[in-house]
């Protein structure tokens, strides 16, 4: 095979292929990060949950033109004698579980959601004054991390994460102190934190969970309701920005993904990657070296985890 690098040009002075003019501006700065997005969310949100392959792949590849807000909405704060959402036919947790099944089967990250029969959540408020804490102490990144491994244990592996007990262990794996962090989540504190999110969500009108705000430096924006395809999210971010085209960043290597996240749902790769189902088995024997993971079943969905 010929080597062209080896060609010089005696005029241009260059070894290889001359691209373009002689002189070329190059601009290796990041974008100019000029949107706020507000993402309202809650610990015990299914469709939030849903959401997850979709969102962490705009964050990877579109990240670097906003700037990222978790925002607690504040979902349940107790069960009462009256349906806490009689238009979907809610009136107490048990009724949730059939709605949560359904909305794992649907988007293919698996809910378990008998645990609202056996043993529910009561409110969703404890959790997720743990994440405010954890965010308040140890910043945004971590805090988003505690909400993952949160939604993780009570959607796929049917934990109570509004339990004292649960909430420690949760934040302990985060090589954090969970006995410190949630009991300051308890304190008068903890709620103080919290209710400066529902402020917000309130004066964002965010009504509903999950909802994406995006604003711009003209304090213009757009509201994005519910999950959403991928695209509905680039193109909100393009209108915000007032731009037609974005460049996005390459998505990681899945080894590097899966390192940092240490678990991922089929799903979560096949959207990452723009993979179909049928193609998993070939993408990840090329992508992951066989010591390196463990892939597992549940409910009729596999997951992958960094092996030990």
């Amino acid at each position: 095979m010929k080597n062209n690098n080896m060609i010089c040009d005696l005029k241009t002075g260059v070894c290889g292929e001359v691209e373009g003019d002689e002189m070329q501006f190059m601009d290796f700065n990041q974008p100019k990060r000029t949107v706020e997005l507000y993402y309202v969310t809650d610990p015990i949100c299914s469709h939030c949950w849903a959401l997850e392959p979709v969102l962490r792949r705009f964050i990877e590849q579109y990240g670097d033109y906003f700037h990222f807000h978790t925002v607690m909405g504040g979902l349940l704060e107790k069960w009462g004698d009256v349906p806490v959402d009689p238009a979907n036919g809610i009136s107490g947790p048990a009724d949730v579980a059939g709605h949560w099944r359904e909305v794992g089967e649907y988007s293919r990250m698996p809910i378990d959601g008998s645990l609202m029969v056996e043993n529910p959540v009561q409110s969703s408020y404890p959790p997720s004054r743990v994440f405010k804490v954890i965010q308040k102490h140890h910043g945004d990144e971590k805090a988003f991390e505690y909400l993952r491994r949160a939604r993780e244990s009570l959607f796929a592996f049917n934990h109570n994460i509004a339990e004292k007990s649960v909430m420690i262990e949760i934040v302990n794996k985060l090589g954090l102190n969970g006995e410190a962090i949630v009991t300051e989540a308890e304190s008068s504190n903890g709620q103080q934190l919290l209710n400066e999110d529902f402020a917000l969500a309130r004066d964002l009108g965010a009504r509903g969970f999950p909802t994406i705000i995006m604003v711009n430096e003209e304090k213009k924006g757009i509201k994005i309701v519910g999950g959403r395809p991928f695209e509905s999210y680039v193109d909100g971010l393009k209108q915000v920005l007032n731009v037609e085209e974005l460049q996005p960043k390459q998505p990681p290597s899945l080894s590097s993904l899966l390192e940092k996240e240490k678990l991922l749902f089929s799903k979560e790769i096949e959207v990452m990657y723009g993979i179909e189902q049928s193609d998993m088995a070939l993408f990840i024997e090329q992508e992951l070296s066989a010591t390196s993971y463990q892939a597992k079943e549940l409910l009729e969905e596999t997951y992958y985890i960094v092996t030990e």
